[in-house]
């Protein structure tokens, strides 16, 4: 599976066939994505490679830890270490023609959703954001594939 920023120049693969997304509703995620949430996955490193633009990333890091990599000429966001683990945090919309079976498997933070964010949404819901091993062990699943 591969994937790339709004202009091509970062672009990365997953060593995947079938990939599991959540969606963040917190406001962190909804002013990095400019919109309702944040679709993403996350990938284990071993996983996840960069094949160009490294050389273009720039970082912004929030105190709490929250970081945002994006591609210096387009601005997209893109993939990044998901803080000191041994995972990528990869936005969903940057993957290209991911597999139809793809499907968002979980909605979290819900405590603080946009309210004009559309609901009756089909899926595992979460009020807060739950443990990492939690949302790891449903992304990774074979539950959902």
């Amino acid at each position: 599976m591969f994937g790339n920023c709004l202009c091509g120049k970062v672009s990365f693969e997953i060593d995947r066939k079938n990939i599991k997304l959540y969606q963040c509703h917190c406001s962190l995620c909804r002013k990095q994505s400019g919109s309702y949430s944040n679709a993403a996955t996350i990938v284990e490193n071993e996983k996840f490679r960069f094949l160009t633009g490294n050389e273009l990333i720039n970082s912004w890091v929030k105190e709490s830890g929250f970081r945002s990599d994006f591609c210096s000429d387009c601005g997209s966001p893109v993939p990044n270490p998901l803080r000191n683990t041994n995972f990528y945090w990869v936005p969903a919309g940057l993957i290209e023609n991911p597999n139809p079976s793809s499907k968002v498997i979980l909605h979290l933070c819900l405590n603080s959703k946009a309210s004009w964010a559309p609901f009756g949404l089909n899926t595992e819901n979460h009020e807060e954001l739950p443990s990492l091993t939690y949302l790891l062990e449903r992304l990774n699943s074979e539950e959902n594939a």
